[in-house]
């Protein structure tokens, strides 16, 4: 299996880039000579990552049959100062709301993605120090 992603200059720092799920517009922010028109490459990457590991949470809330109202990630890429800056440590919090939490299950999805599931977060593993951090907020 692969993925195949077509990524077409538009204009100026522009692209367009393909991807299964529809196209996304990628652009500099106007300290790099874009117009701030689109996704930044950087941190699409923590899109990427957040995204993986929030699928594989949700599949495991709704097998465990877990009651969340509301969950979201928050997740933060720290960059080198050297070129290229690359990420050197990435914090992903994880944020669960709701009446009744089940804390030791959300805390075993949370762990099966970022230790078995998650290709991104794998990735990610191999120039990054990732830290964890989970927050049950009831309502």
């Amino acid at each position: 299996m692969s993925h195949k992603i077509t990524t077409t200059w538009i204009e100026n720092m522009q692209f367009e880039s393909t991807n299964p799920g529809g196209n996304l517009r990628i652009d500099a922010g106007p300290e790099f000579g874009g117009e701030g028109k689109g996704y930044r490459p950087k941190a699409l990457m923590l899109s990427a990552l957040a995204g993986c590991s929030g699928l594989d949470v949700a599949s495991l809330i709704k097998k465990m049959r877990l009651d969340v109202s509301d969950f979201k990630m928050i997740t933060e890429g720290i960059l080198t100062d050297t070129e290229p800056a690359i990420y050197h440590t990435v914090l992903v919090d994880y944020h669960f709301y709701g009446p009744d939490l089940d804390q030791e299950r959300l805390t075993k999805a949370v762990n099966l993605s970022v230790e078995k599931y998650c290709g991104v977060m794998e990735m990610f593993r191999k120039f990054a120090m990732i830290k964890i951090n989970i927050h049950f907020h009831q309502t």
